[in-house]
């Protein structure tokens, strides 16, 4: 389907080539320089670092991977599920960090919007991009990873919504991924003061079953009275590496519902971060995920009160099968300066098989004396009794089973506002659900 003739490691030798036939301004060729010192300097997580020590990457070889220079000879055929029925303001699809195709309504165009791949826009409007790109929210030198994405990001999407200009159509972007391949995209969304958007953003391979690697970053930007919904997906091949660095800033009177859903990849690794920076800042976490075999998922998420009067609420529910795991590491932070917070994280985790874990980590740090900040997990087997319930009724044993983890999944559905999202998200789940013993 596609020709691959010329590809480039990640060596001191790849990244002087990639960044030679790259046409960039000279800021981001600064940022990538930098970002590849700092690459170099750092060490590859241990095992007894805290964020690490349930996670096991010691099978990861970044040397069986490369990136691609070729431009691809047609589109994608991975699955785009959040853009089924739905009419967009525009879209970006990109394969192995390049993109092949894109497009913005003139409706949105003429009043200053700008939506694209992340190469067009970095070079069309480097001026809009330059004082947020890697500036505000993801940190390039925070790990090997996010060094490593920094200097090599290529393909994703960019977002910009100009002053109090309200957008009525969802935006989206699909990221996908041929078996072997690599993807280094980034995501970035800049809601200037007032505006409001929709953005449907997903990652998908070719096939169920391909591997590769995918470093990847979202950053969201979030300016006061602008409101944010973005919706992220992640559906990659099953034997797909998945490391990525993921902020949301949120400022004055400023809302961010962010929706996850995590079914892919061998393993994920996601740091996944909202800073309230702004008085009566407030956002909305949902996430989902859905494990077979033996998948490994690990989210780490921080809720970062920053200013007084702000409100979260995170609530991640997993469904496990076979031999997965799970790993949910919550923190909510508040700093001194924070008071009258209200935050409240959750972790939900249904097991649907004896062999399957969850590890459900959460934690609080508060710093003020004036605050409401509360957090559970429950994690569990589904009830046979509800299964034979359901059974005496007519159903089969897998369709009782699949009417039990729709219903378990069923308080995050409620919570997404954008009803083509939560179809589609109920669907692929109900499709993945098997028996169990």
């Amino acid at each position: 389907m596609m020709e691959t003739t010329t590809s480039l490691s990640f060596t001191q030798d790849g990244f002087e080539a990639f960044t030679s036939q790259r046409d960039e301004p000279q800021w981001l060729s600064e940022l990538r320089a930098n970002a590849w010192k700092k690459y170099n300097e750092l060490t590859w997580p241990a095992r007894n670092e805290e964020e690490w020590i349930r996670t096991d990457i010691r099978q990861f070889k970044l040397d069986r991977y490369s990136l691609s220079l070729d431009s691809p000879s047609c589109d994608t055929t991975a699955a785009a599920l959040l853009r089924e029925g739905v009419e967009l303001g525009g879209s970006c699809v990109s394969l192995d960090s390049r993109k092949t195709s894109a497009f913005l309504s003139d409706k949105w165009s003429s009043r200053g919007v700008v939506f694209g791949s992340f190469d067009d826009v970095v070079r069309s409007h480097g001026e809009l991009v330059q004082p947020y790109l890697l500036r505000r929210a993801v940190n390039p030198g925070y790990d090997k990873f996010a060094a490593l994405h920094s200097a090599f990001m290529a393909g994703g999407a960019i977002l910009y919504v100009p002053r109090g200009v309200v957008v009525d159509e969802p935006f989206h972007s699909l990221s996908a991924m041929s078996d072997g391949g690599s993807d280094l995209g980034h995501t970035l969304v800049i809601l200037e003061d007032g505006a409001e958007a929709t953005m449907l953003s997903e990652t998908a391979s070719e096939g169920v079953a391909d591997g590769g690697l995918h470093c990847g970053a979202i950053e969201l930007i979030v300016s006061p009275n602008a409101h944010l919904r973005y919706v992220n997906l992640q559906n990659w091949g099953s034997n797909v590496w998945h490391f990525a660095h993921q902020k949301g800033l949120v400022n004055r009177d400023a809302s961010l519902q962010w929706t996850i859903a995590a079914m892919g990849a061998k393993l994920a690794k996601v740091n996944q971060h909202v800073g309230l920076i702004g008085e009566g800042a407030t956002c909305q976490v949902n996430g989902v995920m859905f494990t077979e075999d033996k998948q490994h998922l690990s989210y780490h998420t921080l809720q970062h009160h920053e200013a007084p009067n702000c409100h979260s609420d995170f609530l991640y529910k997993a469904g496990l099968q076979d031999k997965s795991r799970t790993v949910w590491r919550g923190m909510i932070k508040v700093d001194p300066i924070a008071q009258r917070t209200d935050g409240y994280q959750r972790n939900d985790n249904l097991l649907l098989s004896t062999a399957a874990r969850a590890d459900s980590i959460p934690g609080l740090e508060i710093e003020a004396d004036d605050v409401r900040c509360t957090h559970g997990s429950t994690s569990g087997r589904v009830d046979d009794e509800l299964i034979f319930y359901a059974m005496c009724r007519g159903y089969t044993r897998k369709e009782a089973i699949q009417m039990i983890v729709t219903g378990f999944f069923q308080k995050v559905f409620d919570r997404i506002t954008i009803e083509s999202v939560r179809n589609a998200l109920g669907l692929a789940i109900a499709r993945r659900v098997r028996e169990y013993e």
